[in-house]
């Protein structure tokens, strides 16, 4: 069965997705004019945000999402919502706290603009994020969307502070259903905004107050992928016990390793202080639990039961990293 699962994730699109990252950061790279190595000319690539110093010991932090057509198509109203709610979970995700949001919107006409804008205005409200501005277009032949993202940050939460022997932590709200027939767990259109922002709150306050320094939140690679993405801009491995991910009565495991939550994050923790970041999530009534053990060797290791398999070598085949024949070191893109 493991055997079966290692394969499935690969070939899955969620790993699609992010594998295309390489291509664009090694084609960017090119085309700059100092080459790769002005890719982090101003701030480090590789997180969930972008994070530009503030001057005042702080940061400004900033990322945009975009939402395939697909989606859109068939559930405009959630497609809004979720551009709005995926990206406040990036500001928190990287341990701050999101300030305004803007959009890019085209449309042939008011449909399905105006369902994409009540998504946007329900989460906006909900998440208590303005929208303060954006672009529109309302004479396309297809729908698109994406949204972008303005935050704060006292400390951070980063991709790049995971350290051999730290703890492997994923902390998941189990207290939704899927958006049939996406892969999408969503937690969080019938959940009051008081609770929905209490929850996230957990992510600053763990960095501020020194339990946490190294996390990502759950994309559309799923759980594995996101800890994958994680190792690899950290530069080190990780056993994961797939058996241990925190995940609701019912579902098939395969399907719940390519699923997005709409509250899901991947810590790496120093093991003392991982009853004290359990404690936090289990406090709101949050699924946590510690699903594997980080090491120095740059593989990633699913176990079950008995069974192990290696999932990916990122010595041998970088999984969002520039391409292997580039000119220069290896550059991470935002993920």
């Amino acid at each position: 069965m493991l055997h079966a699962i290692v394969a499935a994730l690969r070939d899955s699109r969620g790993f699609a997705h992010k594998r295309d990252i390489s291509d664009i950061v090694t084609a960017l790279g090119r085309a700059l004019p100092g080459g790769t190595a002005d890719l982090s000319q101003a701030v480090p690539i590789g997180d969930d945000c972008a994070v530009i110093p503030d001057g005042n010991g702080g940061y400004l932090l900033f990322a945009i999402e975009g939402l395939v057509e697909d989606f859109i198509t068939r559930m405009p109203w959630f497609a809004g919502y979720c551009g709005v709610m995926v990206n406040v979970s990036d500001i928190y995700a990287m341990g701050g706290r999101p300030t305004a949001v803007v959009n890019a919107l085209w449309s042939a006409g008011m449909q399905p603009a105006d369902e994409m804008l009540k998504g946007m205005a329900v989460a906006s409200a909900k998440y208590g994020v303005p929208i303060v501005g954006g672009h529109s277009n309302n004479r396309s032949e297809r729908p698109q969307l994406a949204v972008s993202i303005l935050g704060r940050a006292k400390k951070l939460l980063t991709s790049f502070d995971a350290r051999p022997g730290d703890r492997l932590v994923m902390a998941i709200d189990l207290r939704g259903a899927y958006e049939e027939p996406f892969p999408y767990w969503n937690a969080s259109t019938a959940t009051p905004g008081e609770r929905l922002r209490g929850d996230l709150e957990i992510l600053p306050l763990l960095a501020e107050e020194g339990l946490c320094d190294a996390g990502k939140d759950i994309s559309m690679a799923g759980a594995i992928g996101t800890a994958l993405m994680l190792l690899e801009c950290s530069g080190v491995g990780a056993t994961i016990d797939i058996d241990a991910i925190p995940r609701p009565a019912g579902v098939p495991l395969l399907r719940w390793l390519t699923s997005f939550p709409s509250y899901g994050f991947v810590l790496s923790v120093r093991p003392d202080k991982v009853d004290a970041v359990l404690a936090r999530f289990a406090a709101r009534d949050l699924a946590a639990t510690v699903v594997g053990d980080v090491d120095a060797t740059r593989k990633l290791m699913l176990r079950q039961g008995s069974q192990h398999e290696e999932l990916w070598d990122l010595q041998r085949d970088p999984f969002i990293c520039e391409a292997a024949d580039s000119e220069s070191d290896a550059q991470v893109a935002h993920a």
